[in-house]
């Protein structure tokens, strides 16, 4: 059974393949000339699809047609190369251009997720009796469209993480005049208040004390992508070490949200050559 279905896995693997460089199957300044054939990019990237979804090892992905260090080598070549970024910034751009992002109001909450193997963004996790847990601070549109994060330790408290979050906004483009910043409890304080009045931002922020259903307003956008991106296992229970690595990974997942929610909600009002047959 395939981790994802055809009518998402093929627009994505069409767009990444545009990204990399063309590569002769055998090494032409090989001394021999007889070195093995390296191995298709199609394949490498369905396993990378295989561990974001299931969150194995590489060694468990590993098969006949492609080794756990063939992976990671061109996972690495790809990062290095910054394949992952730019897809997620053509995946925003044309979800803009055909959708349109929904930039007046955003939400930013903070996620917490196991990080057994520890690492350079892992710390003592306060909700799991201080194991070691990754924190990210998400940002959405008022969909749900991820736009950006920022990987923390899990010890890191939501508010200081704002700033370095809301920077990602600077690689979106022209935004519009008013923007809305839906934000919970944890950020209301007047350090929060101050850093969006310093950026133009107005901020509608739960106050502590208060039910959180009476003044749940758009945040709810927010936790259910940080719903969508658990589902990935990888992200969910998070081994990797390396933070570039890790981006890199959410980078793909955010792809995939958002490529998916431009077929689903572009089905009813766009025709194309590879258009399901069925609303997804």
């Amino acid at each position: 059974m395939p981790v994802l279905p055809s009518w998402l896995t093929e627009p994505l693997w069409d767009q990444f393949a545009g990204l990399l460089p063309a590569r002769p199957e055998y090494d032409p300044d090989h001394p021999l000339g007889c070195h093995r054939r390296r191995i298709n990019d199609r394949i490498v990237f369905d396993k990378m699809l295989q561990l974001l979804r299931f969150g194995c090892s590489y060694e468990a992905i590993a098969d006949t047609t492609c080794s756990a260090t063939t992976i990671r080598s061109r996972r690495d070549e790809w990062m290095r190369r910054g394949v992952f970024a730019e897809l997620k910034q053509i995946a925003l751009e044309s979800y803009d251009r055909i959708v349109g992002l929904a930039l007046d109001r955003i939400a930013v909450d903070g996620c917490i997720t196991k990080a057994p193997g520890g690492g350079e963004v892992a710390g003592r996790s306060p909700v799991d009796r201080g194991k070691q847990g990754l924190k990210r601070s998400g940002m959405t549109d008022g969909y749900g469209i991820p736009l950006g994060r920022a990987l923390a330790g899990a010890n890191r408290h939501d508010s200081p993480l704002l700033a370095p979050t809301l920077d990602r906004l600077n690689d979106l483009g022209p935004l519009p005049q008013d923007i809305t910043v839906h934000l919970d409890a944890g950020y209301d304080s007047d350090k929060t208040r101050t850093l969006l009045a310093e950026r133009g931002l107005h901020g509608r922020i739960a106050h502590k004390g208060e039910k959180a259903p009476i003044q749940a307003g758009q945040r709810w956008h927010v936790e259910r992508t940080h719903a969508w991106q658990n589902a990935f296992q990888r992200l969910a229970r998070c081994y990797e070490r390396r933070a570039t690595v890790i981006a890199a990974f959410f980078d793909l997942a955010d792809v995939i949200i958002t490529v998916r929610s431009l077929i689903r909600r572009a089905w009813t009002t766009h025709r194309w050559s590879h258009r399901p047959h069925r609303c997804p």
